[in-house]
């Protein structure tokens, strides 16, 4: 399998399912909210999650906040963050990991 991979499967929800839920997306997940769920896609700017608990949802954990010297989770992995923005042009809810957080914080 290649090292990157963009979601798919069956984990992965439609993007009609996604733009229907957006607004119900970022009432239950406000800025600062702790999520968790499981890596679905990645690829060299960030990787892909469906979070635990929120139907419909793809959130995304870019490398702009990884520190460096980390590496991205593997697919399948179950990861936690906090919500940190919500991009409303491509529905997404932005995250930072917990292992992504620097000693300073």
């Amino acid at each position: 399998m290649d090292e990157y991979a963009w979601p798919a499967g069956p984990k992965v929800p439609a993007a009609d399912a996604v733009l229907r839920s957006w607004a119900a997306t970022v009432a239950a997940l406000p800025v600062g909210t702790r999520v968790a769920g499981e890596v679905i896609g990645r690829q060299r700017f960030g990787v892909f999650i469906v979070l635990d608990g929120v139907p419909n949802t793809v959130a995304l954990a870019e490398v702009t906040a990884m520190p460096h010297g980390m590496e991205l989770p593997a697919l399948g992995a179950c990861v936690e963050g906090e919500v940190l923005w919500h991009a409303d042009h491509n529905h997404q809810v932005k995250v930072r990991f917990d292992d992504w957080k620097t000693a300073a914080e």
